[in-house]
């Protein structure tokens, strides 16, 4: 029998990488307000956010009471700084300007609800990223493609900023938004069976 996952994102990222993992997420947008949370390490910083973006979602009408309901969120570390999203082009530039040639820690929350039993898992990946050393050129076309404005840390892994990534020291799902092995682990905390969110096969 399969165990319905609700996805409390709007992220297309996350939503493909579950899909071309078998699982058919059911997406239901938290609208959780981002800038509420504050003042913490980048790492807790992620997982809060994940944290609230479950929590705003689990009692919907929309949510199947046999679902579990993941959270996620992601924050680029840079000199122990937590970078979100820019929105704006001037600090997207900024940031690349910053974070060229050097090496940065993208944490991704993840947070875990069983419905029916009210249990919750979860847990923080981080994977190490490598920038090139890229032209302010490059810099200024890849913000103007818009990409780099509504991803945390102003970059991509699987779209346009891909060529920008000189190598990664840790899961790379964890980087597009999801630790696929990370989830696993907390789907198998919360009592299910990882092929049960199978919905191809």
């Amino acid at each position: 029998m399969s165990t319905p996952l609700v996805l409390a994102s709007a992220s297309p990222a996350r939503r493909t990488t579950l899909r071309a993992a078998g699982i058919e997420p059911i997406v239901v947008v938290s609208g959780v307000d981002e800038s509420q949370v504050a003042d913490l390490p980048p790492a807790e910083l992620a997982l809060q956010l994940a944290e609230l973006k479950c929590a705003a979602v689990v009692d919907r009408d929309e949510v199947p009471s046999d679902a579990l309901v993941l959270g996620c969120d992601s924050v680029l570390e840079l000199d122990g700084e937590a970078l979100g999203k820019p929105h704006d082009p001037d600090e997207a530039a900024r940031r690349w300007r910053s974070m060229r040639g050097r090496s940065g820690v993208l944490h991704s929350g993840h947070c875990l609800r069983d419905v029916p039993s009210g249990r919750v898992a979860a847990a923080t990946g981080s994977t190490t990223v490598h920038f090139a050393d890229v032209t302010d050129e490059e810099i200024d076309a890849y913000v103007a493609t818009g990409e780099p404005l509504e991803v945390a840390g102003a970059f991509t892994i699987d779209g346009v900023g891909g060529a920008f990534i000189t190598g990664i020291d840790g899961d790379h799902h964890n980087v597009v938004g999801v630790s696929l092995p990370l989830l696993r682990e907390l789907v198998l905390e919360l009592g299910h069976a990882w092929p049960s969110l199978w919905t191809t096969t």
